[in-house]
């Protein structure tokens, strides 16, 4: 049976599931706030694109003036997610869902398509691999390894903005930069705040809550971004022994 798609609209975001954490019954925290977030997000441009099964196969995608992440160009793109996973690899479906993409940013007449990468692959980052395979190349990077990949239409390239570069902040104790964008954050901002109190762990937690907050952030950021002794650490999702490997540099 062909595959078939469903592009989530302010029409049926109540009732489509949004992949990453299927509930059948009871509503799941960290989904009804990524619902709320991507319902507000709609209206600029994000597209939100997902296999018509109960499964973890979807793209998220939006116009950069309009995307989240602290990265500038004209008329592209940004990739936020694209994943399938379990039983669903090797089926193609990546394929069908990165080709939407692209002839999509065609069709409308995008500059391209750009997404964040990283010399070594990033747990919560989208396969890099993959992306290279349609032209993606690496057009901008920051001193500790992330990459800005993209692939143009016109010869033009979207950048980390300066800010993002510095991946520095006066802050010394843990800080975490975070958004509603995945549904996993809530549950992750929980387990870390309940780490941070029961080991007497100095945190700080900045929710990123505007597209202004989002474009003048001091790192790399797709959308969580972790800081300790003032320096940046990673993008990925943390648990407690994430934490504690942090803690332990």
């Amino acid at each position: 049976m062909e595959a078939t798609f469903t592009n989530i609209t302010q029409e049926n975001i109540t009732q489509e599931h949004l992949c990453c954490i299927i509930r059948s019954k009871k509503p799941h925290p960290g989904v009804e706030a990524k619902r709320q977030w991507l319902s507000a997000r709609i209206k600029e441009g994000h597209i939100f694109r997902k296999l018509n099964a109960k499964s973890v196969v979807f793209i998220e995608y939006a116009p950069l003036e309009t995307a989240w992440v602290p990265i500038t160009g004209d008329n592209y793109y940004y990739i936020y997610c694209l994943w399938v996973s379990g039983e669903y690899k090797g089926k193609g479906y990546g394929k069908m869902l990165m080709e939407y993409c692209l002839d999509d940013a065609r069709k409308k007449g995008k500059s391209g398509v750009c997404m964040i990468g990283a010399k070594k692959q990033k747990a919560w980052l989208s396969d890099q691999a993959f992306a290279g395979k349609y032209g993606f190349q690496t057009v901008d990077t920051t001193p500790d390894g992330y990459e800005l990949l993209a692939l143009s239409f016109d010869g033009t390239s979207p950048r980390f903005t300066q800010n993002a570069k510095k991946q520095h902040i006066g802050n010394q104790e843990l800080t975490i930069y975070y958004d509603m964008q995945c549904p996993f954050i809530p549950q992750k901002i929980e387990t870390i705040k309940q780490y941070c109190e029961t080991n007497h762990i100095p945190l700080s937690l900045n929710q990123v809550d505007t597209l202004q907050k989002a474009k003048e952030l001091p790192c790399v950021f797709n959308n969580w971004g972790v800081f300790y002794k003032g320096k940046f650490e990673t993008v990925n999702l943390l648990d407690a022994a994430g934490i504690q490997r942090i803690l332990n540099k």
